[in-house]
Parts: structure tokens; C-alpha cells; sequence
């Protein structure tokens, strides 16, 4: 990494994934100033960072500390990673944003225009980009080593149980600024079942288990076959329920034909729900919690999520050589975006190659909640064939609210 004098970092977010971003971020910046809306929720950050200037409004950190920072860290709910990415990005701040994105796909779009236009630094926070095993699952698949894959297999079962809504009316923690945590979603009384985790099942925040984790597993072939958007999505799952995410879904992907790939199905499964095994596979083995199935006209991979890859069935690993490495290595994900943002070069999972990658992952929620095959146009970010479904590309801010 560049030996350039450490970056002044702000962190939005001080628990839980924010507490982690900072702590792997500490030792290459100076975490300066960190925002949270929830005074206990950050209390592992105030404790690392105890010189770091303590806020709880976004906007009051970034406009007080704006000549004595270089980059923001965004790890809230999905729910508030636009407004807060927006603004560090139109005051020229590189930013560190986790997944997915944005709530919705008008949001990643914007953020990624935006993005360019200010010519900042971004880095999507799909840790696991970094890692050796996935860059050799993606060089596998990307060297033909299986042939010409057309169908793949996704899922994840990293799912924490569903909570309802515990009656009655609950007051607010003294340590917690409810409103603040609300941000642009339609305003509610809390309920201690929205915060501090399972905000992730309640669509008005979160877009369920692909908004948690397809950011992740679908990081290989978006990588190896320089996949940019699908042309069709539509989707089978539980109940769908107006407030609350499906408790398991199974969206299929159809991806057409470039002169990179041939035309590629994507299936994704969570939820406890998952592919059937190859016949090649013997049936006593049992699928890891979340990765791939890879199908290739010369043979099959199986990735596994933070374990690498291998060939199915196991005898083809029998004097396999895996191709001579072309990704760079060196530096894991967080010294990445700061020696982009040293240097002035693109991050590894920068928004340009993130941005469709969320598209996608969000689009698979909005096909969850129609019930409908929706036909993609993402040069004019619409669906052509269901309004309703239009209308979960944007959602209205409520007052006081803008990107």
C-alpha cells in the first residue's frame, strides 16, 4: 500500500458490521468522528476509538467535520445507506458503503452516477472479494477450466428467525433516536422487534436474505463472466406478506448471451430451501450454508462462502491444476479502498462493478413481492411489462427527506 500519510475516516455506524469495518479500518486510518443513532449499539466503537468526536446525526458530523476528513464509512440498515452515501459523495468523500447498496434500485443508481461524476473513491463492503478462495473460484470459472457454464446455483441460509411485532406501544430507549434510525421510511412507532438485527425483515428496511447475502454469492459470476444485468427475473416463495420479507424464496435469473458469456440461468435459494445435488455428488454429502453450483459443459464447481472452491465430484480433483492466478493479490479489502483512495485508481469492488450487482440482488426482491416474471430494461431502469413493479424501483421519501 501506498506510504502516504493516513486518511481521516468518519464511520457512520458504531455496532455490530460498523463496529467491524472500523476496527479492520484502524490500522491503516485515523478514525476521527463516528455517528450513531443508538448510543448502546455503538458503545464497542466509542470504547476502540475513544478519541474519535461523537455525533448522532449524520448531517451534523458531516458538515462540522468536513475539512477534517477524506472518507466516510456507511454501515447502517440498508434503509439510510443512500441519503448518507449521497451526501459524502457530493461533498467530494470517498466512500466505504456496505451491502447491498441502497434500499432500492433508483438509490444504487444515483449513488453510482453520482459516484463517477464526483470522481471519489467507493468500495462496496462484499468483504470476501478479497479473499484467496474466491479469487480462485472466479479464475477457475473464468479460465474455461469447466467449460462454458449456462446454469448456476445460489443460496444461503444465513437467516436469523423471523420476530413479530410485540403488542402494544413501547417507548423509546433513552439511547436511541428513533426518528434519526427511521431516516426516509415511512415513519412508525418503534417496536423493539424492528431494531437492532431483524430490521432486515421488514421490507420497508431491509430486502430479506438475498438483500443480506446475494451481494456476496452472486460477487463470483459477476466476476468471472463480467455479468452486467439480467434481461428477466421471476420468483416462487412462502407467503408474501405486505410489511414482513418471505421467510424462503427461489428466484431464477435468465442473463442473455454477450460476446463474454454464453446466455447464463441463475437460480437463487435461501431460506433453508436449496438446489438439488448433482448426480455427480454423492448423496451422503450435504451442501455448505451458503455458496455455488457451477455447471460447465467439461464439468461442475462448487463454491463454498469464504471456503474456495472445488470440482464436483471429488475425483476430478485428481490431478486438477488450477490456472496460474491473474487477480491481484496483496492487500485484503479494506487496505484496497484506502490505497485507491491514495493513489486515485478504482477499488476493487468499486460502484461501477457494484452497482449492477446490487441492481440485480434488488431486483430479485421486487420480483419476491410482485409474484411476476418481470422483463428488465436496465438502460432505462424500468420493467416493461408490470407497472406495479415499477413501483418498487422508488420509494417515496417522507418529509424532510431528500437524496
Amino acid at each position: 500500500m501506498a506510504d502516504i500519510e493516513k486518511l481521516n475516516i468518519a464511520g457512520v455506524g458504531g455496532g455490530g458490521q460498523a463496529w467491524s469495518d472500523l476496527h479492520n479500518l484502524g490500522p491503516y486510518c485515523n478514525i476521527v468522528a463516528i455517528c450513531d443513532v443508538d448510543d448502546k449499539r455503538a458503545e464497542p466503537s466509542w470504547k476502540e476509538f475513544p478519541d474519535a468526536r461523537r455525533y448522532r446525526d449524520f448531517r451534523k458530523m458531516l458538515d462540522k467535520e468536513d475539512k477534517n476528513i477524506d472518507g466516510v464509512v456507511v454501515a447502517t440498515p440498508d434503509n439510510t445507506h443512500a441519503v448518507i452515501a449521497m451526501r459524502a459523495i457530493k461533498m467530494g468523500k470517498h466512500v466505504y458503503c456496505e451491502k447491498p447498496m441502497a434500499h432500492d434500485i433508483y438509490e444504487v443508481r444515483r449513488l453510482t452516477e453520482e459516484a463517477r461524476k464526483a470522481g471519489v473513491v467507493t468500495q462496496l463492503g462484499t468483504q470476501i472479494h478479497a479473499e484467496e478462495g474466491l479469487k480462485q473460484a472466479v479464475e477457475i470459472l473464468a479460465s474455461g477450466k469447466i467449460g462454458k457454464v449456462k446454469k448456476i446455483d445460489l443460496w444461503s441460509d444465513n437467516w436469523r428467525q423471523f420476530t413479530p411485532l410485540k403488542p402494544g406501544k413501547h417507548e423509546v430507549p433513552p439511547n436511541l433516536d428513533w426518528d434519526l434510525w427511521l431516516g426516509p421510511a415511512e415513519y412508525r412507532d418503534y417496536n423493539p422487534s424492528y431494531v437492532p438485527y431483524i430490521w432486515r425483515h421488514w421490507w420497508d428496511f431491509g430486502n430479506g436474505l438475498i438483500g443480506d447475502m446475494g451481494c456476496h454469492i452472486f460477487d463470483i459470476p459477476f466476476w468471472a463472466f463480467g455479468l452486467k444485468a439480467p434481461e428477466s427475473v421471476y420468483a416462487y416463495s412462502t407467503a408474501v406478506d405486505k410489511e414482513s420479507v418471505c421467510v424462503g424464496t427461489i428466484i431464477h435469473y435468465k442473463f442473455a448471451a454477450t460476446a463474454k458469456h454464453d446466455a447464463i440461468d441463475i437460480t437463487w435459494y435461501d431460506g433453508g430451501i436449496f438446489p438439488s445435488l448433482p448426480d455427480s455428488m454423492n448423496p451422503d454429502r450435504k451442501l455448505p450454508g451458503s455458496g455455488g453450483l457451477y455447471y460447465g459443459d467439461k464439468g461442475t464447481m462448487l463454491s463454498i462462502h469464504c471456503g474456495g472452491a472445488r470440482l464436483v465430484p471429488e475425483t476430478d480433483m485428481k490431478g486438477f491444476t488450477k490456472p496460474e492466478p491473474f487477480l491481484p493479490r496483496g492487500m485484503n479489502h479494506y487496505e484496497d479502498w484506502v490505497d485507491a483512495c491514495k493513489t486515485g485508481r478504482k477499488a476493487a469492488s468499486d460502484f461501477e462493478y457494484s452497482g449492477p450487482l446490487t441492481e440485480t440482488v434488488l431486483l430479485g426482491s421486487i420480483a419476491v413481492r410482485t409474484g411476476k416474471k418481470l422483463l428488465w430494461d436496465s438502460k432505462n431502469m424500468k420493467i416493461t411489462n408490470c407497472e406495479e413493479a415499477n413501483s418498487l424501483l422508488r420509494r417515496e421519501y417522507r418529509q424532510g427527506w431528500s437524496l
